[in-house]
């Protein structure tokens, strides 16, 4: 017996932008576009009759915008939001602002009559509203939905697996992080919880082009620690974290007695571009024990394969446990590969971070 389909209302004052949504989302036989709404007061009223499973809210609407409106709704009756913009260096700071007032997740707004864009994004598009629909919001309980992966590429895209032979241990630690939907909140807590001192972190999370550089900046403005996007080159280095910026793949490289990040193009891996995978595989590779792996709340299965592949290399590894994570996807196929050294809640990832990196 089929499961029920995930109901999605669209929200945006665009009417090709909803046409095109419609259509991007209903190719998803688990997906169901029960309606589309021109600005929040028409949603409002259709919301009456009919709660959705998932909306998805664009920023920029006439008579109240998405961010107002959002705030209202998580307030009134919580349901998980998708965030779709035009996104910009500019509506980087309001997309943030949606995070922190409940959304699930953001992606960019498909531009219309863009062939090439559409079949970039579309699946990245559907992917994203279908973890929504597993979310967590607020003490909503999450909506069972059958996720059937279709074929996609492994870190092999990028770089070779790790050799079986364990790299010996050296004094400098590195700390890899990955997460998806939920993980913006998710890392926000982690990282608030550190010291100035701890270990040199990398990270991945699921994010559009130039949303990641806004991220590090909030952060940056709230942490002990220093946040930047990571860019060619760095050094990671203790007392500082670097995030992987969206559309590009974050490596880590060894130099010496230092480590170093890498960004490179290439294809999705995992279906993302950053993956998890790549960044994993790489410490696993390049740091071997000298790493510590943490998979946290996202859709899907990527970091799995890269986390089990750390522990394989001598790496300490953990996964988010599911009562904390918004969406139990990655952390539960890396601990059901056996992949994750300890199963932690989100509130005890940075204790567990600085005592795994001074063993």
């Amino acid at each position: 017996m089929a499961l029920p389909k995930s109901r999605v209302l669209i929200i945006d004052d665009s009417a090709s932008v909803r046409q095109t949504m419609k259509a991007i989302l209903e190719e998803d036989p688990e997906l169901e576009v029960i309606g589309t709404a021109s600005d929040p007061f028409v949603a409002a009223r259709m919301i009456q009759d009919a709660v959705p499973d998932v909306i998805t809210l664009d920023v920029e609407m006439p008579r109240m915008d998405g961010i107002t409106f959002l705030r209202k709704l998580m307030h009134q009756c919580p349901v998980p939001v998708v965030m779709c913009s035009s996104l910009t260096e500019e509506g980087s700071e309001t997309l943030l602002q949606a995070m922190e007032a409940g959304a699930v997740d953001v992606i960019l707004k498909p531009r219309v009559g863009v062939a090439d864009h559409l079949a970039e994004h579309n699946l990245q598009i559907r992917d994203a509203v279908k973890g929504a629909a597993r979310a967590r919001v607020r003490g909503r309980p999450a909506t069972a939905v059958s996720h059937k992966p279709e074929k996609k590429l492994t870190a092999d895209a990028m770089l070779p697996p790790p050799n079986a032979r364990a790299m010996s241990r050296t004094t400098e630690m590195v700390v890899c992080i990955g997460a998806s939907t939920g993980g913006t909140e998710a890392l926000r807590e982690v990282l608030m919880a550190l010291p100035a001192n701890s270990p040199g972190i990398v990270v991945v999370q699921h994010m559009p082009e130039n949303f990641t550089r806004a991220f590090a900046h909030r952060l940056d403005g709230l942490c002990e620690v220093g946040v930047k996007e990571a860019q060619d080159g760095d050094t990671v280095m203790r007392g500082h974290v670097l995030i992987a910026p969206g559309g590009r793949h974050l490596l880590l490289e060894r130099q010496g007695a230092r480590y170093v990040t890498s960004v490179r193009d290439g294809p999705l891996v995992s279906r993302h571009r950053p993956s998890v995978d790549v960044l994993f595989r790489s410490a696993a590779r390049n740091a071997g024990s000298n790493a510590v792996g943490i998979l946290m709340t996202g859709m899907g299965d990527d970091g799995a394969r890269g986390l089990l592949e750390m522990k394989e290399a001598g790496a300490r590894t953990f996964a988010q446990d599911e009562a904390t994570s918004v969406v139990f996807g990655m952390p539960k196929e890396a601990i059901a590969r056996g992949a994750a050294d300890k199963v932690v809640p989100l509130g005890s990832i940075a204790r567990e971070l600085l005592l795994a990196s001074t063993r």
